[in-house]
């Protein structure tokens, strides 16, 4: 497994400042935001000359662009709110080789007008899974000819909230851009540790076959998020999962500060 980070988590508006601070922190990778570029997270347009500077920081520093964010609302109750999202996210997928990168993370998305990570009882709906597979269907066929991965993420407050919805969308489109991103902490709220270890397998085993990064944060004992290592995630279960399938990707944290970063760096790499 190679260990990174979201580059989000360091300070600075050029690629090559901010993945000097990842290195130096201990990670051999990043999650990529353009927002680390000076740029709005899902721009309207991408210059070559601005794509070509995250891969030349990449090679310069020897970090890797794990994959770049492209999340936006994807069942946003206003269709023209999507199909702006979609429009952008096709910006991403166009630069996203010339970046450095074979892959582009999405948020399923919620029902929720203003927050695309509030949850909203709509989100269990007939009719919001029918806008996801027809938004999730569009964004296939844009990365299946780019050549680019969509990485998928399961979380409670989204359409997709469970490794089951996931694996039910990736039944129900056979696209071979979909892959999965697993983030332990986005599987449940308040477990017991018998049952948070089963819930994290169960999803290990039914999305191997896709699971191509992991997220490393954490849940205090509340249910609310945590940095990884400081909360009650038994990590070391996980990645063993993640070990028995032979998972070899990227396992990023993020939901910390700069300044622990190193701190989780050295916890995660003792795993």
């Amino acid at each position: 497994m190679r260990l990174g980070i979201f580059a989000k988590t360091f300070a600075g508006d050029d690629p090559l400042t901010v993945l000097r601070a990842a290195k130096a922190a201990g990670y051999a990778a990043v999650q990529y935001n353009l927002a680390c570029s000076g740029l709005p997270p899902m721009p309207d347009a991408l210059t070559g000359a601005e794509s070509a500077a995250v891969a030349e920081a990449s090679a310069a520093t020897d970090v890797a662009i794990a994959a770049v964010s492209g999340t936006y609302n994807m069942i946003h109750p206003d269709p023209a709110v999507r199909a702006t999202g979609l429009r952008r996210l096709a910006v991403l997928i166009d630069h996203a080789a010339a970046m450095g990168t074979g892959m582009v993370t999405l948020c399923t998305g919620t029902r929720d007008p203003l927050d695309q990570w509030r949850h909203h009882p709509d989100n269990a709906s007939p009719e919001a899974w029918r806008d996801l597979l027809g938004e999730m269907a569009k964004a296939c066929a844009l990365a299946e000819a780019a050549g680019i991965r969509l990485g998928i993420e399961p979380e409670l407050a989204n359409v997709i909230n469970g490794a089951a919805k996931a694996r039910r969308m990736i039944d129900s489109l056979q696209s071979p851009a979909l892959a999965i991103v697993l983030d332990p902490a986005n599987l449940f709220e308040l477990a017991p540790l018998p049952e948070q270890r089963d819930i994290l397998s169960h999803a290990v085993d039914l999305l191997a076959d896709r699971l191509v990064m992991a997220h490393a944060k954490d849940r205090d004992p509340q249910g609310g998020f945590a940095t990884a290592g400081q909360g009650v995630v038994d990590f070391p279960h996980f990645i063993g999962r993640l070990r028995g399938i032979g998972f070899d990707g990227d396992l990023v944290t993020h939901g910390l500060t700069a300044e622990e970063a190193p701190g989780v760096a050295a916890f995660l790499a003792r795993l």
